[in-house]
């Protein structure tokens, strides 16, 4: 068992057990992103994050891993009490089923039924309708402008070094 120490936003949340910390990924779903580096939330994702805390925060739950992804962030599904929470966030409407490749032995039937019935019934983001953008796409959206940001201060640190050795030269 572990025990929720924070809720960082709709699918991560880091948890202590067994005398170790773990960021743990929410595996089979994606929550509305909540915003970062100053960049605007998206519709729902701090409604998303703020559910997950009301659901885990603070309480033990229990995992089932499915290995780390790339960011070295445990995969699982969180359970208390029983419920799977996964399925809890796809069922309230305040996450989707993950759209990238599935994790190894995870069963997804279970995650795309109850998307269904939320999308079909309109709760949580599926109210947006049409207007509805994924996290996956939105991220993707927001991917170009994050790289320009980089870019242009990389942009920045090279002038700041021509000038330093420009500087450097004229001294000797």
């Amino acid at each position: 068992t572990f025990k929720v120490l924070r809720v960082l936003d709709g699918d991560t949340i880091h948890v202590s057990g067994e005398g170790l910390t773990y960021k743990v990924r929410l595996v089979g779903i994606d929550a509305p992103e909540t915003g970062y580096r100053n960049k605007p939330a998206q519709p729902f994702g701090k409604a998303s994050g703020s559910h997950l805390r009301s659901l885990v925060g603070g309480e033990t739950v229990r995992l089932k891993s499915y290995g780390i992804d790339r960011y070295n962030r445990q995969l699982a599904e969180v359970f208390l009490a029983g419920t799977n929470i996964n399925l809890e966030m796809v069922r309230s409407g305040l996450a989707e089923v993950y759209q990238g490749k599935r994790a190894p032995g995870l069963d997804d039937a279970s995650y795309l039924h109850a998307q269904a019935a939320a999308r079909q019934s309109g709760i949580g983001m599926w109210v947006q309708g049409a207007g509805y953008t994924s996290p996956r796409e939105w991220r993707r959206q927001n991917r170009e402008s994050r790289s320009s940001k980089n870019w242009d201060g990389f942009s920045r640190f090279l002038r700041w070094a021509k000038r330093l050795f420009r500087l450097a030269v004229q001294s000797d």
